[in-house]
């Protein structure tokens, strides 16, 4: 069997700056089940948080970063997260990425719920692609394997912890194991689960099910973002329309031309991203439109197509002028704030099993995630992750949280009175059941739905066993599992918190200051 020391799924920016870190200390795989370019990383527009400016401080980021999390983020995480943040930008600036500047400085923007203009950008609105290029020039020149096309369907364990992975050669067809003895998952989020998401193709949360058959605890399933503009136009993707926009001065509109952002919060355009987005979904079914309005008509000082360059030639390739036009906007699922359950070094419960990213959870973003501290995120947590998996570090037990811990339910479903599962269905049901608003007999239907189809798929092995040797087939049996575990979550949370609304617990409740964790 080909062996490795660090075997690493996933090519966003946590994948390959763990990659970079990793490959001074032994050798390195990188698994991408697409190309090396398809992954949420590339799609990151708003750009990475840091206090770096005068006037601004950890201090303040990280109190920006609890009010955010609606009382359940964790406070170790997040000192981490913002102490450690210019320490990361100087490592990124080292590897290449190029910020943007003004006037010889590195340019700082304001963003929701940031108390201070701290978001560094690169290319604009291209910040993830600048990043990705960056550190993918590296990863090449440092020798890294890369694997395209390679799908993680499982971790090998032995009595000690992990021994290798099993994947998936989309390209040659069959399934192989290759040995190692770390294992990091950096996958990314889940935003594909759903019908209208700014993520890939690639984005089905589909390693975070990997990682809980081989053992791993999940955390915070129930608390997925949605984004509250993303373009919503007949034939067009559902484009991100940054975060920055609205910063920059961009006004909510609905479809009678009124801002209307005033009626729902004092914070307006500004307010986290939960509050936003359930305003516009409000105000959508207040006049029965499809989507509101994003106004930067209005901003004239500002050059739009240079601070927005992506944006603006997306929307005019699909029709729509951003400087003279408003552009058509709605909800769509964003950013996965659960995953993984790790400490403040990427360490799972399963020895030799990290986790960093989007896939993980280490409770830096609690209910609701801080705008731009995701591609924080990856890079605070992989440099300890690295550290750590070479004895750098102390064993660094899991901070103490309140939690709730579960066994995942074994639910008796009858899947023989439903049609094979597809991931059209798959994405409408979580759509209607675990979109912005939930309620009891929604979840349990999706709960029901998802054990049904689970049991149908039988992943993995099922999959082998009838000859199926598709990657879409692989990616649906365990974004199925992922779904279930979200659907699971969402029912034991009876409370509404941060990203996670149920009509039929409409309060946050001070009893559920606490963290679901799931195990198998």
């Amino acid at each position: 069997m080909q062996s490795y020391d660090y075997i690493i799924a996933g090519s966003g920016i946590a994948g390959l700056y763990s990659a970079i870190l990793a490959r001074e200390h032994g050798t390195v795989l990188v698994l991408t089940k697409g190309s090396i370019a398809e992954c949420n990383t590339m799609f990151a527009q708003g750009g990475i948080a840091a206090a770096i400016g005068r006037g601004d401080s950890a201090a303040l980021h990280y109190k920006d970063t609890v009010a955010a999390g609606a009382g359940l983020g964790d406070p170790e995480s997040i000192r981490i997260l913002t102490e450690e943040a210019p320490d990361r930008i100087r490592d990124l600036i080292r590897l290449g990425v190029r910020f943007d500047t003004d006037y010889g400085q590195i340019a700082l923007a304001k963003e929701g719920a940031h108390s201070r203009a701290r978001v560094l950008h690169a290319g604009g609105d291209s910040t993830g692609r600048y990043i990705e290029q960056s550190l993918s020039d590296v990863v090449r020149r440092d020798e890294v394997d890369i694997r395209e096309h390679a799908l993680l369907t499982g971790v090998l364990r032995d009595g000690a912890g992990v021994r290798g992975v099993r994947v998936f050669d989309a390209r040659a067809g069959r399934v192989e194991e290759i040995g190692c003895r770390k294992v990091v998952i950096a996958t990314g989020g889940a935003g594909r689960l759903f019908k209208y998401t700014t993520n890939p193709e690639v984005a089905l949360g589909d390693a975070v099910a990997v990682a809980f058959r081989a053992g791993a605890e999940v955390m915070d399933m129930e608390f997925f973002q949605f984004h509250p503009t993303a373009l919503r136009l007949e034939g067009a993707p559902s484009f991100l329309i940054s975060e920055a926009v609205r910063g920059e001065g961009g006004i909510l509109r609905n479809e009678r031309g009124r801002a209307f952002m005033e009626d729902y919060t004092p914070e307006k355009e500004l307010a986290p991203r939960d509050v936003v987005a359930r305003a516009i979904l409000a105000e959508m079914r207040k006049t029965g439109a499809g989507h509101v309005y994003l106004d930067m008509r209005h901003l004239r000082g500002l050059t739009i197509p240079m601070r927005f360059p992506q944006i603006y030639q997306t929307c005019l390739d699909y029709g729509v002028d951003i400087t003279k036009e408003m552009i058509p906007v709605a909800p769509a699922a964003h950013y996965m704030m659960g995953g993984v359950r790790t400490n403040g070094s990427g360490e799972t419960n399963v020895p030799g099993l990290y986790a960093v990213g989007e896939a993980a959870c280490t409770g830096a973003h609690g209910a609701n995630r801080l705008a731009s501290n995701s591609l924080l995120e990856t890079v605070v947590f992989a440099k300890r992750m690295v550290q750590r998996s070479i004895g750098e570090t102390p064993v660094e037990a899991t901070t103490a949280r309140a939690e709730e811990r579960h066994e995942a339910p074994r639910r008796e479903a009858g899947a023989g009175r439903l049609a094979a599962p597809t991931l059209g269905a798959l994405q409408e049901l979580m759509w209607k059941h675990l979109g912005m608003e939930r309620n009891e007999a929604g979840l349990t239907l999706a709960a029901e739905t998802l054990a049904a189809w689970e049991q149908r798929v039988a992943a993995p092995d099922y999959l082998v066993s009838a000859g199926t040797q598709e990657r879409a087939s692989y990616e649906l049996a365990s974004a199925i599992t992922t779904a279930r575990l979200m659907a699971e979550a969402a029912l034991l949370r009876r409370e509404s918190r941060g990203s996670h609304y149920r009509s039929d617990y409409p309060a946050t409740d001070a009893g559920w200051v606490k963290h679901v964790v799931l195990t198998g």
